[in-house]
Formats: structure tokens, sequence, C-alpha cells
């Protein structure tokens, strides 16, 4: 029986740990389909796994990473044949399932999406799991009738991967763009993926009424916290929040009044259990009019290896790390380089 590498998230006497191990197929969680993985992509669900800063995994051992891009090599269902091109985000990977930061996955079928054609297998993963969050929050917002007129639509972590790619998604559709961001020195960053207005996030006066003066015409927020409250009281009429994380923190402290005085919509974004057809129609949408240019130039901090992953999830964890991590597995050194 063959084997190989794979990054095992364990739970022990003191907490989670995990480690590069060698291992076969029939460790791994059921599915129809096996995929030679190309790449994979670090996000901060996978960071907080594998330094054992969270808890993600709802069983051990997992293999970790909710992101994967490669090639079919065996299937049980006629909907994926050998030698397709497939990517998986979300879905329970890395969580549930077995992930993506391995040389091979067994995952559902139900979990695989065909890559577009447009897309090679990097720019699946240089978009990834963040990449797919920011189309799911313009998804929503556009639905709920945001605008360009409303006014500019701020961004909340803007360094990370979901910022960075809201801010050029987002961009590309009409909107202008402000980028607010706690790391110094990130302006010509941040300008070069969108924003035009670049705002130290120790410089917003957050205030601590009800209502402050509409500034927004919506945002994308990561953070949570303090900084969601102050989005919610700082949106204009009829504006939108899509709420995309909790890195500051998973409270949220406001009033029902920007709700029921302005119109202000508080839009939840689940990237993990996502309707089959909206999966299908956002990376369609991601490889057509929301593709993003440049991102190996724009979006992709570095392209690693899996020894070098625990590393890299650490920049993660302490706010290091700007921009994506692309994870090679057996992807092309050439695509991997290329722009």
């Amino acid at each position: 029986m063959s084997h190989f590498k794979a990054i095992r998230v364990h739970q022990g006497p003191t907490g989670s740990f995990a480690s590069l191990e060698s291992v076969s197929l029939d460790e791994l969680t059921p599915g129809e389909v096996v995929v030679r993985v190309a790449y994979s992509g670090l996000n901060y669900k996978d960071a907080l796994a594998i330094t054992g800063k969270g808890s993600i995994m709802r069983a051990y051992p997992r293999t970790a990473g909710i992101d994967v891009a490669g090639i079919v090599e065996r299937s049980d269902v006629p909907a994926f044949k050998p030698g397709d091109r497939v990517i998986a985000t979300g879905s329970g990977l890395g969580e549930w399932l077995d992930g993506g930061l391995a040389e091979q996955a067994r995952l559902p079928a139900q979990a695989l999406v065909p890559l577009p054609a447009s897309l090679s297998l990097f720019d699946a993963m240089a978009l990834g799991t963040a990449g797919f969050t920011a189309a799911l929050a313009l998804r929503r917002m556009l639905e709920n009738h945001q605008t360009p007129e409303l006014g500019p639509i701020a961004v909340t972590g803007a360094t990370g991967g979901v910022g960075g790619l809201a801010l050029a998604l987002f961009r590309q559709a009409g909107f202008t763009m402000v980028a607010i961001t706690g790391k110094g020195g990130a302006e010509g960053y941040l300008h070069e993926l969108g924003a035009e207005r670049v705002i130290e996030r120790s410089h917003l006066d957050l205030g601590s009424k009800p209502l402050e003066k509409a500034l927004w015409g919506g945002a994308v927020d990561s953070l949570g916290g303090e900084v969601l409250t102050y989005l919610t009281r700082t949106v204009k009429p009829w504006g939108n929040i899509a709420c995309i994380g909790l890195a500051q923190s998973a409270a949220l402290n406001t009033t029902v009044m920007p709700l029921i005085l302005r119109g202000v919509s508080l839009l939840g974004i689940h990237s993990v259990e996502v309707p089959r057809e909206w999966r299908l129609a956002l990376w369609e949408k991601l490889a057509g009019d929301w593709k993003v240019a440049g991102l190996r130039r724009r979006i992709v901090r570095a392209v690693i290896d899996l020894e070098e992953v625990p590393l890299a999830c650490k920049e993660l964890i302490a706010g290091r790390a700007r921009g994506r991590y692309v994870v090679r597995l057996a992807g092309d050194e050439a695509e991997a380089q290329s722009d």
C-alpha cells in the first residue's frame, strides 16, 4: 500500500498538535474521489489547527487544510473521472473531513467543483477559501442592493487574504474602496490591491453613540468586536456589512438603531456549508467577470512546501503575514512562478 506525506493534527493530553507524517488512503475519512493534490493554501483556520491555538478539528486525527486543488486519480462517481482538474474549499475539509495539506486527498464528490477552464490550479489556491469568501460577500451585498452610488466600502483586516481579495474584487465591480488596517507601512500594497484610501485602525474614532456620522456605503469586516460595532454605527442608510470573521473578537455589542433607523443590513458570510449551486456559480464568476488580474504578484505572499507550513502558520497567528500562502505539493514550478 502506497504512502504519502500529510500534515496531521492529533489530540494530546495537553491539547492538539500537528506533525508531518506518512499516511495511506485507508487512514483518511471516506470519499468517492481520490485527488492528487497540486496545490493547497493556508488560511487562519488552518493556522489555528496546526499551531494548536484554536479548536478547529471536529475529530482526531485529521489532515489539516481547508483548501485543495488537484487532479482526479480515481473516482467512484460518474461526475468525475481520472484526469479531471478539481478544487474544494470549506465543505468540512480540515475540520471533520481530512483536508488538503497532503500529497493525496480522498474527498466526497459533493465537496468538489470542476476547475473552470480559465483558472489554473495555482490560481485556484491563490484565491482559495479567502477569495471564495470575498466573492460570497460581494454576491450577497449585490443581491441586497449594494451599489457604488451608496458610497465607499470599508474593508477591515485589509492585509489578510480575505481582506485583500475583497479590495480587488469590489474595486473591479466598480466600488470605491477604503482599507482599514492595523499594520503600518502597508499603504502601497493596499493601494495596489484597489484601496483609494488607507486608514490605520488606531486612528479610528470608534464613538459610543448608537448612531455616529454615516461614512461608509457598506463594509466587509473580518474583525468583529468593537470595530464591527463601529461599522454598524457609521454605515450609511441601506448599506450592508458583510461579516466574515472574528480576528479581533466574537463579541458584537451594538443596538438595533442602525437597523431600524438607517436600514443597515448585517450579512453573515458562511463559506463552509454553501449550497452547491452557489458554489459552482461563484467559481465561474471568479474565473470570468470577477477574475482578479495579477494574483501571483498582488496576492500571494509566498509559495511554500509542506515542510514550511508550520512556520507560515506561526506567522499567520502572529499577524505578520500579508496576503496568501500557497502550498505546492505536486504543482508545476513554472505555473507557480507565472503571473
